[in-house]
């Protein structure tokens, strides 16, 4: 039974993973400017987003360009799924930036206590 709970954690992060994409792209897609602004924004966020976690984050470190770990993960961590629950709070989407601030505060708390961090 534990290990269906951490398969369905690890199956959140990758969805909060890609929500994050989806977020921002979607703010970027949002903004009050012309759709040249919109088109930049909705296409370069998210390309930016996946740069910073395929060098830094990807496959929990593992599989990164340069892995980090401790407080420097996790701080890569807030700093990258706080991005995608403010873009969905800057796209207006405040009720939803909300539930995923949550459901990340979960997988993450899960992640520690199962020592798979």
């Amino acid at each position: 039974m534990l290990n269906l709970a951490k398969n369905a954690n690890a199956v959140l992060m990758f969805l909060l993973e890609l929500g994050v994409l989806f977020s921002v792209g979607y703010w970027g897609f949002t903004l009050d400017s012309g759709w040249g602004v919109k088109l930049l924004a909705g296409l370069a966020g998210p390309a930016l987003f996946i740069t910073a976690w395929a060098l830094f984050g990807a496959g929990g470190g593992a599989n990164a360009t340069y892995p980090l770990t401790g407080l420097a993960r996790a701080a890569l961590e807030i700093l990258w799924f706080g991005g995608g629950a403010l873009a969905l709070y800057a796209s207006g989407l405040a009720a939803p930036a909300a539930v995923f601030s949550a459901l990340f505060i979960l997988n993450a708390v899960l992640r520690i206590v199962w020592n798979e961090v």
